[in-house]
């Protein structure tokens, strides 16, 4: 584990010295704010169900770009090949870059804490739900943080890294929305395999094992593809 958390702090400092870092941060709490806010009185509600309703199609689009650039760039750089000279494993590299990037989907959520905190001074805010749905922000993003880190894998060229990832991410989001065009003996499937049924019952306060099964299988697969890739590229 101490090769892991060197990984880390190395990836982290990557990106928080970055100024797309900060970019990506504002651009995501520009759009979640503007979104919610902009509907939220229209609703009278002291809730935040827009906001979370929002959070899975917005994360298909920012979490991807936070991960492109994790393998592709070294590899595209050849500081992936000096990387594996030092005394660390495939798991430890993967694993480090995995937790990097939920550390940084983390660091994204912490500041919209203050839209709860703003509702709950305008109304009477349940914060059960509230709590389930940022339990579930951290699950989906977890997920989608490992199989950015497998699109990321595949290919040296980060736009087609960010491609990939978000392709993948769009289609588990948006699977069940599309369930009326598909045969009805497939749908429960279809269903139970979309990010968004299983985060929108958790954000619901509706703390289910079968939906956080659901995302620790995501993000297991993920990651062990992406460390078969690895494998195979070295």
């Amino acid at each position: 584990m101490r090769q892991v958390m060197n990984i880390l702090k190395k990836e982290c400092g990557l990106y928080f010295i970055s100024p797309i870092a900060y970019i990506v941060i504002s651009i995501f709490l520009l759009v979640t704010g503007w979104f919610f806010f902009s509907t939220f009185f229209l609703y009278n509600q002291a809730d935040l169900r827009n906001f979370f309703n929002l959070l899975p199609l917005i994360f298909s689009f920012v979490v991807p770009a936070v991960t492109m650039k994790l393998f592709s760039e070294e590899l595209s750089a050849g500081s992936y090949e000096t990387l594996l000279t030092l005394p660390v494993t495939f798991s430890d590299v993967i694993l480090g870059k995995f937790l990097a990037a939920v550390v940084f989907v983390i660091a994204m959520l912490v500041p919209t804490l203050a839209y709860p905190i703003t509702v709950s001074f305008l109304g009477q805010l349940d914060w059960g739900p509230v709590a389930g749905g940022y339990i579930g922000a951290v699950l989906l993003g977890a997920a989608f943080s490992a199989i950015g880190l497998f699109a990321s894998s595949l290919t040296r060229n980060q736009i087609t890294a960010f491609i990939i990832g978000m392709t993948i991410c769009f289609g588990m989001t948006l699977i069940d929305k599309m369930l009326f065009f598909l045969p009805l003996s497939i749908l429960g499937f279809l269903q139970f395999i979309g990010a968004d049924f299983h985060f929108q019952n958790i954000s619901k306060g509706i703390i289910d094992s079968r939906d956080i099964l659901y995302f620790l299988s995501v993000t297991f697969v993920a990651l062990f593809g992406a460390h078969l890739v690895m494998q195979e590229k070295n």
